[in-house]
């Protein structure tokens, strides 16, 4: 506790934060309840009102990178599936022909290595090379977003 009597705003984010995560109520605020507390803190409604579009922002943003690990994991999956398949068959294929030079065994190592590389960079969620790709998904995502909204207008102007 300091001595002066004086916190830190750190400080003081740290001591709210405990005390409401230790609040025995239901542990869901209510906006009046929010305003409430923004007022007794000296937080104008419109200083709140910023901070909770940008913590807005913050969840979506959130959710969007959520949807774009997701959407890598799927597309893992599928070249595993690809990779064991065709694997499968060239080993097998490999197999009827005789044990005379495994040539099969060479195709699987080099997919091999790149589906551990492909599976190593799906799940480095950091860095440059994440930030990028999460970008361009992102893009495409709006763009095809905005491209179905505007199918869908003109379908509805059609139909009308």
């Amino acid at each position: 506790m300091p001595t002066s009597g004086a916190y830190s705003q750190e400080d003081i984010q740290q001591i709210l934060h405990i005390a409401i995560v230790q609040q025995v109520d239901t542990g869901e605020f209510s906006r009046e309840q929010l305003l409430e507390i923004a007022a007794e803190l000296g937080i104008s409604p419109q200083l709140l009102q910023i901070a909770e579009q940008e913590w807005q922002q913050q969840q979506s943003l959130q959710r969007q990178r959520q949807d774009f690990d997701a959407y890598r994991q799927h597309q893992l999956r599928q070249s595993g599936i690809k990779f064991l398949i065709v694997n499968s068959f060239l080993v097998s294929l490999n197999i009827l022909m005789g044990f005379g030079f495994p040539w099969s065994v060479y195709v699987l190592l080099c997919w091999g290595l790149g589906l551990s590389l492909k599976t190593w960079k799906v799940y480095a969620s950091r860095g440059e090379d994440y930030e990028r790709a999460f970008q361009q998904w992102y893009r495409r995502h709006q763009l095809r977003h905005f491209v179905s909204g505007w199918v869908g207008k003109i379908g509805r102007l059609l139909n009308a």
